[in-house]
């Protein structure tokens, strides 16, 4: 049977997520050994032809970010001209022209008018949006601001695209002068090398140890390009599998860090992430030891999660939050003093977003040093793969000719 279930997670989200179990009996059983908290459960409507893996969870597709963006934007608007917020939600759901977005919203409209939360209707439906957003949202519950934390949402999550937009444009150009620089290299080698093979067996003399070794590359390359091909794929699915694992995202980005030079810049943006993240929640209301929690939650880098999940345990428990970063070895000292600084001057949230911009820069110029190594390295590169193969298959024309007798 499948269920549809409302759970509380041990980590403390709420979501609604899909399970199949014999029964309801044994559903709850399983949930709770796993550390859920069933708040409801019915059963699904899904025919049995499309059958769930045992309490598993279904992979539902995320709201694109510009049309949450601009679900956002109109929202605010709409609560700013004084409209309520059912009536507000109804008519974005009559504009809406997005299919999954007009479902979830409509999920949300209902949950609203049943008497929950805002927040909690939207944290219902898990990692489909920011889990910065309803956080946000209820922090401005509480205070009664909710149209003012909306824009406040908003202008971080400009900020956090616009960073982001910044790193991917920059890491374009040498991505693209990678890809051209391999497929060059398999086309000489595949095609172009094994073309003198003919012209060297009727030398019939003895062959370069350079041309030798460039020869049976090119020979193996060109008979077993399909073989290669598969195996090239088959690696690159194999790698975003275990990418989505929890050990293969964290081993992935752990090595990322250690990349050089790009491994700084990716380091810098993830803390520019979580500073950008804590400073917003803070700025909302929400106490620091839960708005610690979710900014973690929202670093794209699984390394610098994993160093500073321990540290919650340590602010919880009372000590300094700068002394808590301190420990995880992850952020940078000048973030550190900083973040002390606005620690003890009550101005924590506004010291969090100067430390965001002050690595934001730094990732900036480290971006474009980046670009202005990248270039001639792969030129260097290129001479020297493009130098040999040409020296492999002159190299033997030369030596007829040195022993040619006029």
């Amino acid at each position: 049977m499948h269920f549809i279930c409302r759970v509380g997670t041990p980590d403390g989200r709420v979501l609604e997520e899909a399970f199949t179990a014999s029964d309801e009996t044994a559903l709850r059983s399983d949930l709770g050994k796993r550390g859920y908290h069933l708040f409801e459960v019915r059963r699904s409507g899904l025919s049995p032809g499309r059958a769930l893996p045992a309490l598993g969870r279904i992979r539902r597709r995320r709201i694109p970010v510009q049309e949450f963006m601009i679900f956002c934007q109109e929202l605010a608007a709409l609560l700013k001209a004084g409209l309520p917020l059912l009536q507000a939600l109804d008519l974005m759901l009559e504009r809406m022209h997005n299919q999954h977005f007009r479902s979830v919203l409509t999920e949300v409209r209902d949950r609203v008018k049943s008497g929950t939360d805002l927040s909690d209707a939207f944290a219902a439906h898990g990692d489909l949006f920011p889990r910065l957003f309803p956080s946000s949202l209820k922090a401005g519950e509480r205070s009664g601001e909710l149209e003012l934390v909306i824009r406040r949402f908003i202008r971080y999550m400009k900020l956090l695209l616009d960073a982001r937009r910044r790193v991917i444009s920059a890491l374009v150009y040498p991505a693209v002068l990678v890809v051209l620089s391999i497929a060059m290299i398999a086309v000489m080698a595949i095609y172009v090398v094994p073309k003198f093979m003919g012209f060297f067996a009727e030398l019939g003399t003895d062959l370069p140890l350079i041309t030798q070794i460039v020869l049976s590359l090119s020979t193996f390359a060109s008979s077993n390009w399909p073989l290669l091909l598969v195996v090239l794929v088959g690696g690159g699915i194999a790698l975003r599998t275990w990418n989505r694992t929890d050990a293969g995202r964290l081993a992935v980005d752990r090595l990322k860090l250690r990349v050089p030079i790009l491994g700084p810049v990716l380091h810098r943006f993830a803390l520019s992430e979580f500073c950008r993240s804590l400073s917003t929640l803070l700025a909302g209301g929400i106490p620091l030891v839960p708005a610690f929690e979710i900014a973690i939650s929202s670093v794209g880098n699984a390394q610098v999660r994993s160093r500073l999940e321990p540290t919650i345990q340590m602010v919880r428990e009372g000590k300094p939050f700068h002394a808590a970063l301190e420990t995880s070895d992850i952020f940078l000292d000048m973030a550190i003093d900083m973040v002390k600084v606005g620690e003890t001057t009550g101005s924590l949230d506004d010291m969090l977003n100067s430390v965001s911009e002050f690595l934001d820069e730094q990732v900036e110029t480290r971006m474009q040093r980046l670009l202005s190594l990248i270039e001639p390295m792969m030129l260097v590169f290129m001479g020297i793969i493009i130098a040999i193969l040409l020296i492999s298959i002159y190299l033997p024309m030369f030596s007829m000719l040195g022993s040619t007798k006029f």
